[in-house]
């Protein structure tokens, strides 16, 4: 058996450009995707930390250093600029691997850089 696990999480990403008449994902700096160990394409779920939403898309790439978070297409309607995101993948685990798995986690900062890495 395998249960779904946490597999990455990048935590307090401050929404930097909502547009809804782009075509739909989330675009995240390639620094903090590199640093997450999340792809380009890579289905994720979001979690708004002012407003409650929950909802999921897809990651797009955004220019390396610039610290972007854009929600795109319905996404945008889910966060303001500015808002505060919990970004999440998530992977199946063996049941046999599960009290060994450890997530990994990027905290963020002003304008999205980086604070601190660990695996929880």
């Amino acid at each position: 058996m395998t249960r779904v696990m946490l597999r990455a999480k990048l935590h307090r990403a401050t929404v930097t450009e909502a547009d809804l008449h782009y075509e739909g994902s989330c675009g995240i700096d390639e620094d903090l995707l590199e640093a997450a160990d999340m792809r380009e394409f890579e289905k994720i779920e979001l979690y708004n930390v002012n407003n409650g939403e929950r909802f999921s898309t897809y990651i797009i790439k955004a220019a390396r250093g610039s610290g972007a978070i854009s929600l795109n297409g319905a996404a945008a309607r889910r966060a303001h600029v500015g808002d505060l995101l919990i970004i999440c993948t998530y992977s199946p685990v063996d049941d046999s691997q599960v009290d060994l798995w450890k997530p990994k986690v990027v905290l963020l900062g002003e304008n999205n850089r980086i604070q601190e890495i660990k695996k929880i």
